[in-house]
């Protein structure tokens, strides 16, 4: 007698069999099955993406854009020249103590301003990354660049200062990348005293003051308003 064809076990699938000995039996798709599979994993990707939400938001508070002055609006750049500004002074660990040593301000653009109604002319300087005023003083006929010891590429001057908001006598030192951008540097300085000189004193007699022409300018500065730029306007 023929005998009777075995039941098809449960680990028979359309695919191929699995081992009987196999206790953790595993499904492998047919051919014909796995376009179909991928299609639909598609399917479902486009699905998911199409219930991406698209709701908005609206802050709770709303601020108004705000339109925020420098201080240079009325002011054309006579000169422009990245360098490093040092000062001579006490640290705050040294205040009171009369200790002084010369410590870094800031990198950035030195630059001579003028004012574009009364022509005068000062000296600003902002710390490149911050945006905050380091230097600012008028351009005073009186002051003197010296060569910095040691260095035929940085000047040295003592000036009235108003970068803390209030006039003080600073020593500066200004480095450059070389010789020659100082050498301009001092040329294009020199240049704006003699401007300054004649406008302050008047052209007929330069100098006979005795520079209270000049003290009232740096005392003019002081009411000349100079913001630190947000940090968005640095480029």
């Amino acid at each position: 007698k023929r005998q009777k064809e075995a039941p098809r076990s449960l680990h028979h699938f359309k695919g191929e069999h699995c081992k009987t000995g196999d206790s953790n039996p595993r499904y492998t798709m047919s051919t014909e099955e796995k376009p179909a599979a991928a299609a639909a994993e598609k399917a479902d990707e486009e699905k998911v993406k199409e219930e991406e939400s698209t709701a908005t938001f609206k802050p709770v508070v709303e601020l108004e854009e705000v339109e925020v002055k420098s201080g240079e609006e009325d002011e054309e750049v006579v000169c422009s020249m990245r360098s490093k500004l040092f000062v001579f002074g006490e640290t705050l660990l040294d205040k009171g103590t009369g200790n002084k040593s010369w410590r870094e301000r800031g990198i950035g653009e030195a630059r001579i301003l003028r004012h574009r109604e009364h022509q005068r002319l000062r000296f600003l300087m902002r710390q490149e990354k911050t945006m905050k005023v380091i230097a600012n003083h008028a351009i005073d006929p009186r002051i003197k660049l010296e060569p910095n010891s040691g260095s035929d590429r940085s000047w040295v001057w003592s000036a009235f200062d108003f970068s803390d908001g209030e006039l003080e006598e600073t020593v500066f030192a200004l480095r450059f990348a070389d010789s020659d951008i100082a050498d301009d540097f001092k040329t294009k300085f020199t240049e704006c005293q003699k401007e300054m000189e004649a406008i302050l004193a008047g052209e007929d007699k330069p100098g006979e003051d005795g520079g209270a022409a000049a003290d009232e300018a740096a005392e003019a500065l002081s009411g000349l308003k100079t913001e630190d730029k947000p940090k968005e306007e640095e480029k």
